[in-house]
């Protein structure tokens, strides 16, 4: 007998008989099989709801040239329930793939030249690994207003 599962007797002529649901219900309708179906819708949703997000995440990095993690993080923070440092984490694991192809595209269009590339890239690389470890060491709290406050202030160079 599965667990949780209430089987109902009913006394007919001295004789002990299951009470059985009535045949008019359809098996969408009885109790047992109702949340094992709004858990599989809610699954549906979350994961339609993570391809439209990754999408959008992919736009924005291919359009902006690697501006998709400043929507990754809160995307993942708010669908998935990461904390913020699995979020950041995740988000750089996420951002770093589509920004290779990114690159790509944009070194088959010419628009990327050597001299920056090299220079800017080595300050990149330094730049990762030392906030790799200062995400590692900073408090949730930190890395949230720290983040609020580059997202502020690129949204006011954007509209300046």
């Amino acid at each position: 007998m599965k667990e949780g599962k209430k089987i109902n007797f009913k006394v007919e002529k001295g004789i002990v008989k299951e009470d059985k649901p009535k045949l008019s219900r359809t098996l969408v309708q009885h109790k047992y099989f109702c949340p094992k179906r709004k858990k599989a819708n809610k699954k549906i949703k979350e994961k339609l709801l993570l391809i439209l997000s990754g999408s959008v995440i992919g736009l924005l990095n291919g359009f902006f040239g690697g501006g998709g993690g400043m929507v990754c993080v809160p995307i993942l923070e708010k669908v998935l329930k990461l904390n913020n440092k699995q979020a950041h984490a995740s988000a750089i694991a996420v951002i770093f793939p589509l920004s290779l192809i990114s690159a790509f595209i944009y070194v088959l269009n010419g628009y990327i030249s050597s001299l920056p590339l090299v220079s800017v890239g080595a300050g990149v690389v330094l730049g990762g690994i030392l906030g790799s470890y200062a995400l590692k060491v900073m408090p949730p709290k930190a890395i949230r207003v720290i983040f609020a406050i580059i997202m502020f202030i690129g949204g006011i160079k954007l509209i300046l």
